[in-house]
């Protein structure tokens, strides 16, 4: 795992995250830049990147399984009536500049390509956010244009058929412990009663410490929660749950996940009262 250019997110003096910018990975796990490792203030580690259960899993990022039928996600496509299958159709999203780089975050020009052909333009926008001694936050932007000349159209294997797997938008993959972590919400608790809701926030507690993901914008906290926990630890925001999102040609769409990086456990106030200073501030 090496990169040519890297950026290095520090809070209040202490590096807590390191960003890639360019992942040397296969083709097939749709190479593009993400944010591994990530760190509590203490030094825990709450990322995976390339884990042996999925290799396309690259810690913090953004990652689409379909755009107009390309794979912007890694490893196997699924479709319809098939099921997941190997296809020769994985983009890259490719680092460009950046157009600010400070300690606490950066402001990036990409270009997502696939087929020799570039599909959409995105500037991504970071910033890490002490908030206690115990807690950080991590705010990330994502602003997708189509520079195509059509429509784009964003999908997912549950858009494509397979029930329950709404996959594709913001992702943070976390590391795989001997226990299975805990998931909650101001109002559900469980794999089963938090994926695919929308919620204001989510909560994915391991072995030591809290993440907090919260949708910043009205757009995201309509998304709802793609949320693994029996399988692997993993938890995004699902672009396209139950129908594809068209982009017109011109157009962008704009996401925005705050979240909190903890140690220790947090309960259902301390998490509210963090995502709110968060996202606030």
């Amino acid at each position: 795992m090496t990169t040519d250019d890297t950026a290095v997110l520090r809070v209040a003096g202490r590096p807590v995250g390191r960003y890639l910018t360019r992942p040397e990975v296969p083709a097939r796990l749709s190479p593009r830049p993400c944010l591994h490792p990530v760190t509590t203030l203490a030094g825990t580690t709450v990322t995976e990147f390339a884990p042996a259960d999925h290799l396309h899993h690259l810690g913090v990022g953004v990652a689409v399984p379909d755009v107009e039928g390309h794979n912007f996600w890694g490893g196997r496509t699924y479709v319809r009536d098939r099921g997941p299958t190997e296809l020769d159709n994985h983009g890259t999203q490719r680092h460009t500049s950046f157009q600010l780089r400070d300690p606490d975050g950066f402001v990036e020009e990409l270009r997502w390509i696939a087929g020799g052909v570039e599909l959409l333009r995105e500037r991504r926008t970071v910033a890490a956010t002490e908030l206690t001694d115990t807690a950080w936050a991590l705010d990330f932007t994502f602003s997708l244009t189509n520079i195509t000349a059509g429509p784009l159209g964003f999908g997912s294997p549950a858009t494509n058929g397979r029930p329950g797997a709404a996959y594709g938008g913001f992702f943070w993959r976390a590391p795989k412990e001997a226990a299975a972590p805990r998931v909650f919400t101001e109002e559900r608790e469980g794999e089963e009663a938090v994926h695919g809701e929308p919620a204001d926030w989510v909560a994915l507690a391991g072995d030591g410490w809290t993440l907090v993901l919260a949708g910043a914008t009205a757009d995201t906290r309509r998304d709802p929660w793609f949320v693994r926990t029996a399988a692997y630890p993993g938890v995004g925001s699902s672009l396209a749950h139950r129908d594809r999102v068209p982009l017109p040609a011109g157009d962008t769409l704009v996401r925005r996940i705050v979240t909190v990086v903890a140690d220790g456990p947090l309960g259902r106030d301390e998490a509210t009262a963090l995502v709110r200073k968060a996202v606030t501030q």
